[in-house]
């Protein structure tokens, strides 16, 4: 994105979220997180239909374009309200009820106001409350669109919320500018729906982490996995930001939108909606299964095999297996405790990947090691079929919900030669990147997209590419389509760096009894060499000690005085 562009939208990102905060009032965040976002998407899939339908008008105009009608405006109008025009276009039908310019106009009616309903032919609609109308207009949409159904969160009239907020929010999201000269009108509103995910989840904490992984995260495990085209798989996708990122690595890359085919399944059903909302917004197709359902229990894609599989479970989760058999052949590499279900998710992900697969998920520190309960001899099992390909160490405050220290799984069925990937049977790669990223505030961390997310990815795909293959260090520029494409010169051969980075063989993983922490194997980074010789420092520490002593004595010697001053001995 040009710079132009990243500052057009950090503008608006402030300027939106800093007004829509203020009209919070007595809502807590998790609450009007769906009632901004609702909003934000009403006026998005009108704004798509609007856009289909100057277009049309401009055909039905047009002598040249088969679509020609002349200038009969009552037949112009009548074609305007053809459902299918839109919906051969992939946009969603709008009807009258739902259309913004609709809403907005009829925002501060008064309750009890019967409105005329122009659609198709004329109907009066009696207006009850701004929360009321707002729910209709979701349920038209719905009922109008069958892919939405049951995605929305049609609760605005039960919230009650005060008309006199709810209309200034509709009058702030009107002021949106989805017109810009380079940026597209579904890029802005996608990027205004993920900034506010984003925004809400912090104001959230710990609950906000249930369906947002930050955006640094996802990009980085994107990066690695390069998912170009074929099935994506999140089993516990949120809102679904792995999908989304994949989508953008697709179109940064020149590939073409809808290589990628989208599986995703949440068992909470207003974060299901949420996701459901995130690929609608964006012109996604999507499978989320028929309905917000337990991965474990209600498996909604059981026969599914996945070229890409990326997630962000909750971590060492408690009583996952109600409902769940021992035997169930998930459990290729043994049975995961009741108590944590991090070999669980490991397995169900394993399950679900396609012969020429690879994913990624995170989880806890406590994976890479653990021995009690039989994920030792899970883990174990797991590294002698030859699955794990990368683990990497992340830095802690990188979540908003947890400070669990985390890690990275990289796991693929094939290590072969293909693609311009050399073999790799047998080898691991670990990654130290506890020292990466940067603090944004007190509690929360982040990667830089070059120094960071760069170094990881580069190093990696070095590690992973053939030696005759370049190697781009800009991180950005170097997430290329795989067999070799949109090469540039000059050579970057993968290297073993102490404290960072380490290519070790089964063997040497099983000397280790199986542990797959990455310092355990990249050793510490070397210091820089200390140029002032001992004495002289020694000395000089000494003097600047006793110096402190000595102020340290005053003033203590000051404030024992003043105590007497006050009466106090």
């Amino acid at each position: 994105m040009q710079q132009t562009e990243a500052q057009y939208l950090k503008d608006l990102d402030k300027r939106l979220w800093t007004t829509a905060d203020k009209l919070r009032s007595n809502l807590d965040a998790a609450v009007y997180k769906h009632v901004a976002l609702g909003l934000i998407f009403l006026k998005y899939v009108s704004d798509a239909f609007n856009e289909r339908r100057e277009e049309l008008h401009g055909q039905f105009r047009d002598p040249r374009n088969d679509y020609y009608l002349g200038d009969d405006e009552a037949l112009i109008a009548e074609e305007l309200e053809v459902r299918d025009y839109y919906t051969e276009k992939n946009v969603f039908w709008v009807p009258t009820l739902a259309r913004w310019d609709f809403l907005k106009a009829h925002a501060k009616v008064a309750p009890g106001t019967e409105i005329e309903v122009k659609n198709g032919k004329r109907t009066t609609y009696k207006f009850v409350s701004l929360g009321r109308l707002l729910d209709d207009a979701l349920e038209a949409i719905e009922k109008d669109n069958p892919k939405l159904k049951n995605v929305l969160n049609k609760d605005y009239a039960r919230l009650q919320i005060d008309a006199g907020k709810l209309g200034e929010l509709i009058d702030l999201i009107a002021t949106v500018p989805f017109h810009h000269e380079t940026l597209k009108a579904k890029d802005i509103l996608g990027h205004v729906y993920e900034y506010f995910l984003g925004e809400f989840a912090s104001a959230e904490g710990k609950k906000g982490g249930q369906y947002y992984t930050p955006k640094s995260i996802v990009t980085l495990i994107v990066s690695m996995l390069q998912p170009f085209q074929g099935r994506v798989y999140d089993p516990c996708c949120g809102s679904g930001g792995f999908f989304v990122q994949s989508e953008r690595f697709v179109a940064e890359h020149g590939g073409r939108v809808g290589q990628l085919s989208i599986y995703g399944q949440e068992s909470n059903p207003t974060t299901w909606r949420l996701a459901a909302m995130n690929m609608a917004i964006r012109g996604m197709d999507f499978d989320f299964g028929e309905e917000p359902a337990d991965s474990f229990v209600r498996d909604q894609h059981p026969d599914l095999r996945a070229d890409y599989i990326m997630a962000n479970p909750p971590f060492n989760m408690k009583e996952w297996n109600a409902g769940v058999r021992d035997d169930d052949p998930r459990w290729k590499y043994g049975q995961p405790p009741s108590g944590n279900a991090n070999f669980a998710w490991l397995q169900h992900m394993i399950h679900h990947l396609a012969p020429n697969g690879s994913m990624a998920l995170l989880l806890a520190n406590g994976s890479m090691s653990s021995n009690t309960n039989n994920e030792g001899e899970i883990r174990k099992a797991i590294i002698e079929a030859d699955l794990v390909e990368c683990m990497v160490a992340l830095p802690g405050q990188l979540f908003t919900n947890t400070q669990i220290p985390a890690c990275i799984w990289l796991l693929t069925r094939n290590k072969a030669a293909r693609n311009g990937w050399r073999a790799r049977h047998g080898e691991v790669l670990f990654i130290d990147a506890r020292q990466c990223g940067y603090m944004t505030d007190r509690v929360l961390r982040i990667f830089d997209d070059e120094k960071d997310i760069g170094r990881i990815v580069d190093t990696f795909h070095a590690w992973k590419r053939e030696s005759s293959i370049p190697l781009r260090t800009n991180a950005k520029k170097s997430l290329r389509l795989r067999g070799g494409e949109g090469q540039d010169e000059g050579v970057v051969a993968y290297k073993d760096t102490l404290g960072f980075c380490k290519s070790v063989s089964l063997r040497d993983i099983k000397a280790h009894d199986y542990v797959l922490t990455p310092g355990r194997y990249v050793g510490a980074a070397e210091q820089a060499a200390d140029s002032e010789p001992f004495e002289e420092k020694m000395a000089r520490l000494t003097t600047q000690l006793m110096a402190q002593f000595e102020e340290s004595a005053r003033l203590e010697k000051a404030i024992r005085k003043n105590l007497r001053g006050l009466g106090y001995d």
